[in-house]
């Protein structure tokens, strides 16, 4: 039997944050009323605090970073084939020229 993984919306996880930030909760009180483990709370915490408003994008949503950072990569990899295809014509037609 598999245990399903709870989702939480984004309002949620800054409303949560809001208690023991602006609140006075401890975080331990705030995850037993909410039902959450406090290491959860204080990951969010730690986002919220470290990227802002862009701390939870949602499911298959990226922050801005990371959208580019995954763009790139994926050009250095189009580049490397490039190049590699390139390599072997070059080795190819000068075989061929001998």
């Amino acid at each position: 039997m598999t245990k399903e993984k709870k989702k939480y919306t984004s309002e949620f996880k800054m409303e949560a944050v809001r208690l023991i930030t602006e609140q006075g909760y401890k975080t331990s009180e705030a995850a037993r009323n909410l039902g959450i483990h406090p290491s959860v709370l204080n990951r969010w915490k730690s986002q919220l605090a470290s990227d802002g408003k862009n701390a939870f994008p949602g499911k298959g949503h990226l922050t801005p970073e990371k959208e580019e950072l995954q763009k790139l990569r994926k050009d250095v990899q189009r580049l490397k084939m490039e190049r590699d295809i390139l390599k072997k014509a070059a080795a190819f037609f000068a075989k061929e020229s001998m």
